[in-house]
């Protein structure tokens, strides 16, 4: 560091020994050579990335970005155009303009297209009363760390992770009329005493609606556990201290609690209704009785007689009736997120 003094007669300077001297801001002469060699910092998080860098950033946002906008967007467009037409699927040519001739049949002259409304309501009530408050229950016991908690959780969460094709075969085996499970166990598969589980139309459906509850119940076993898991243990200490039972404690402390997992639940539960198909198509194609939107959709698209404007009218219907839950949801967890 370098001192200067300036008298009437002269200038005197002190130097510090082990300083270098510092030239005064602002005064670009005094910029040694040395630091005019120096490179700037860089500006901004843009220089900081190579070419490189940036072509590698730029492939994985896009190549995704337009495989959903091609798989997703773009097919639920053209379903939504191609619902208004009528299209044999051979060439664009033969693609001819109907308005909403395709719903009025679909609504008043289709005879299974209100059996296969009423499925998936049924579908839904099904999932909803059953397999939902057993998922609830088992998440309960299972929160309270009781011993080989872990390998309960695998178990019944292992339905899951199987596919619903994989789930059909499974239960296919089950409902045998002469070696399944169900009809060995009651004595029901021998000559003339045979229940047939798959096809008679007064069984068919429950017994597609037992296996669907099956997986589900795990589904649900895991939402409600994480949901629990993120309960304040003081808010159960503080219950068990004013003497409240277990059953007051998860009534009164516990459940209220569990609203926005409830919520989550409510919307899976629904969508899982609507989007019911690969169980059904495996165990009879969604015939005799079984008669699901998805499977008018599959049955009126593909095929010999292809019929893609009215599969996608039908389709169009399962996308309003998703949108009008999803919907709903989505401007409550927004609304949420704004006031938090």
């Amino acid at each position: 560091m370098t001192a200067t003094t300036n008298t009437g007669t002269g200038t005197g300077t002190t130097s510090t020994p082990g300083t270098a001297a510092v030239p005064p801001p602002g005064n670009p002469k005094n910029v040694t050579k040395d630091q005019a060699k120096r490179p700037r910092p860089p500006l901004g998080h843009r220089r900081l990335l190579t070419r490189r860098d940036r072509i590698t950033l730029g492939l994985m946002a896009g190549v995704p970005t337009i495989l959903h906008i091609a798989l997703v967007w773009v097919t639920a467009l053209a379903s939504i155009a191609l619902a208004f037409t009528t299209w044999d699927g051979i060439g664009f040519d033969s693609i001819k303009w109907v308005g909403l001739q395709n719903f009025k049949e679909l609504f008043t002259n289709n005879p299974q297209f209100w059996p296969a409304v009423e499925h998936n309501v049924v579908w839904f009530v099904v999932l909803i009363l059953i397999p939902t408050p057993l998922g609830l229950f088992l998440a309960v016991q299972l929160d309270k760390k009781i011993r080989f908690s872990k390998v309960y959780q695998t178990a019944f969460f292992l339905p899951v992770v199987l596919s619903m094709a994989v789930i059909g075969f499974v239960w296919q085996l089950v409902y045998n009329p002469d070696t399944g499970l169900i009809n060995s166990i009651i004595g029901a598969n021998e000559p003339g005493h045979y229940i047939d589980w798959i096809g008679d139309p007064d069984l068919n459906l429950w017994s597609v609606l037992i296996a669907a509850s099956w997986r589900h119940t795990g589904y649900m076993m895991i939402l409600y556990l994480a949901g629990l898991k993120g309960v304040d243990p003081a808010l159960r200490e503080a219950s068990a201290l004013d003497g409240a039972n277990e059953w007051q404690t998860f009534k009164n402390v516990i459940f209220p609690t569990l609203r926005p997992t409830n919520t989550v639940v409510l919307v899976v539960t629904i969508i899982e209704a609507l989007r019911c198909f690969d169980l059904v198509f495996v165990f009879n194609k969604g015939a005799e009785g079984t008669e699901l939107l998805s499977i008018l959709v599959t049955n009126n698209i593909i095929g010999e007689s292809s019929r893609i404007g009215y599969g996608s009218a039908i389709a169009v219907v399962l996308l309003v009736i998703s949108l009008a839950v999803i919907i709903p949801y989505l401007i409550a967890t927004f609304r949420k997120e704004r006031r938090a």
